[in-house]
């Protein structure tokens, strides 16, 4: 469907070339003073220089042709030139049926879908999660679901880091504890084990502690940066050691991530990128693009335009080892020879900026990606804590992600009992799905490069600006229609019609906003614009049930035609919602 600011400028265009001006002079804008008018063209001030003369004559002259258009409920010249329009009410209820009748809620797929990229997650395996992979996880889910929204076909790629010295450490730690494990016999010969000589739990224990023992003890730390070289070059136990490592990890990661209700359609990491970095590298140097400094291999990525310096990107240590760029540029080869995507998108710490401007150059540079492959850098603020520094636990320590889950599903479990009289065992559920909503609208709605402050208390209220709230306003909807229901109401073919009151006419102008909302929000990767929306479509609603008695209203096609317009509130709203990753309990 056509938005309405486009059909509002098609009757624009006639009118300003009839009054004898430029047709490119009629745009329409929403107003910004809704007490005197719902749509704007300022056109005519434009135009007064071009035209030698005052803005107010030109409106008054374009004003002219546009009388009688069925579109208007009425058009005003207005000092010193603006021309005012308010939508007639007849108007406004067709685009509502129209869009009720559309499966896509008026949203125009795109006509040229893209292959994109996504890469987002970014967990390092034997580690559990911690609010630092929150920001990375919820907005890259949501942009991920905007794209498929708008019809794209967008991969999900979580980039585990999978294959540095944290894998070093963990065989070391493992050695010292367990040296008798086959894994470590360089001699043994038959199958190594099928079951993990460790848990989860066990990892998150052992990582640390190597971690700790390697800041203390060079030698310790030369032992893991030796066994991370031998899994690196294929050690038989050591690769053995790893791939166990990997399963129990992606099985801890993925029922994390499910909690948080992100998927990705590819679990990959660093170390599938490593069959690609000999080649790529020997490429490098035969064309001239790499060259030696200090004894690193490096590629100059710096341009003529540069306001500031751009380092070379390594490629190589002088040892010979590969970087965090090595492997993003090797992982840019396997993407295109895999995926041939239009698009990458990387979403990290807005800190990692510098290193994906090299690395973005290098490959421009060195052929790595065609010419017309688009990556693009998404930066995300710090979490932080009301104290303004990033988010911590009580003790000063980084937080877990699954405790934070479970301290915001314990507050509101506590709150809807408070409120309520339920049934305890159905409000842990809807409490964790509330609290998933808390979670990620109050992160969501903050702009993504800026920095935000986590405020528990603020994010589970049941007013203002949460995910609660957008909740709380769904569930009543779906009440008022499970009433009207059960009193015998039916469904109307009559559709719906022309506003009764100012409230339902905002309501139809908010939800008809959808559509340009939703491409707004995905081309500028910006999911907080879907939840500034849906924020004013609750407010609209609740101000338009505050002033409406719908059950009880005496005329059957009236009451018919509002329970229309709720039902296309809730499917907006629960349209939104799913974009953004979670959804609406039944009741609340």
């Amino acid at each position: 469907m056509k938005k309405i600011i486009a059909m509002i400028e098609e009757v624009l265009v006639p009118a300003f070339e009839k009054a004898g001006y430029d047709a490119a002079y009629a745009r329409a804008a929403a107003s910004n003073r809704p007490d005197l008018c719902e749509f704007q063209c300022n056109g005519a001030m434009a135009a007064a220089k071009a035209y030698k003369k005052a803005p107010i004559i030109i409106a008054n002259d374009v004003v002219k042709e546009l009388c009688g258009s069925k579109m208007f409920e009425s058009v005003q010249a207005v000092n010193p030139g603006f021309i005012n329009i308010k939508l007639s009410g007849s108007f406004l209820a067709g685009y509502m049926n129209d869009m009720q009748a559309d499966e896509h809620l008026s949203v125009e797929k795109a006509k040229t879908p893209r292959r994109i990229i996504l890469d987002y997650g970014g967990a390092n395996v034997a580690k559990p999660l911690h609010v630092g992979h929150l920001r990375s996880a919820i907005i890259g889910e949501s942009i991920k679901r905007m794209g498929r929204f708008m019809g794209h076909e967008v991969i999900g790629d979580v980039h585990l880091g999978d294959w540095g010295l944290q894998m070093g450490l963990i065989i070391t730690e493992l050695k010292k504890r367990q040296p008798d494990l086959p894994y470590f016999d360089e001699s043994f010969k038959g199958e190594y084990p099928e079951e993990a000589p460790f848990t989860i739990g066990d990892l998150e224990e052992i990582y640390p502690a190597a971690s700790k023992k390697s800041k203390e003890d060079e030698a310790y730390r030369e032992e893991a940066l030796e066994a991370t070289k031998q899994l690196q070059q294929g050690t038989p136990g050591y690769r053995a050691l790893w791939s166990h490592i990997m399963r129990v990890s992606i099985a801890d990661l993925r029922k994390n991530y499910s909690r948080l209700n992100v998927e990705f359609d590819l679990w990959k990491g660093e170390s599938d990128a490593q069959p690609y970095i000999p080649d790529m590298v020997r490429k490098m140097k035969e064309q001239g693009f790499a060259h030696e400094d200090q004894g690193a291999l490096v590629v100059d990525v710096r341009e003529e335009t540069d306001v500031k310096e751009i380092p070379p990107c390594i490629i190589l240590k002088s040892d010979g080892a590969a970087l965090y760029a090595t492997t993003d540029l090797a992982t840019l080869v396997e993407r295109r020879k895999l995926y041939d995507p239009d698009e990458v998108f990387y979403l990290t710490d807005k800190r990692q900026e510098m290193h994906f401007i090299q690395v973005f150059r290098c490959a421009k540079k060195t052929g790595i990606v065609k010419e017309d492959t688009k990556l693009t850098f998404l930066g995300f603020g710090t979490m932080n804590g009301k104290d303004g520094k990033p988010f911590k636990t009580r003790d000063g320590g980084v937080m877990r992600l699954e405790h934070l889950i479970a301290d915001i599903e314990e507050e509101m479990y506590r709150k809807i009992m408070d409120n309520h009289e339920i049934d305890p065992t159905e409000a842990r559920e809807t409490a964790k799905i509330v609290g998933l909503s808390a979670i990620k609208y109050g992160d969501l709605s903050n702009q993504a490069s800026k920095d935000y402050v986590f405020d528990i208390d603020r994010f589970t209220s049941f007013e203002g600006n949460t995910g609660p709230y957008i909740l709380y306003t769904i569930v009543r909807i779906k009440s008022i229609l499970n009433k009207y229901k059960a009193a015998g109401g039916v469904e109307s073919k009559g559709g719906i019609l022309a506003a009764a009151n100012d409230s339902e006419k905002a309501l139809m102008l908010e939800i008809s906003r959808f559509n340009s909302v939703m491409e707004t929000a995905f081309e500028e990767r910006a999911p907080h614009k879907i939840c500034s929306y849906i924020y004013d479509l609750a407010n609209a609603f609740n101000r338009f049930y505050h002033e409406t008695k719908i059950l009880t209203e005496e005329d059957p096609a009236q009451q018919a035609s509002w329970i229309q317009l709720l039902q296309l509130t809730r499917r907006v709203l629960e349209c939104a919602i799913e974009i953004l990753g979670f959804d609406a309990p039944e009741r609340m």
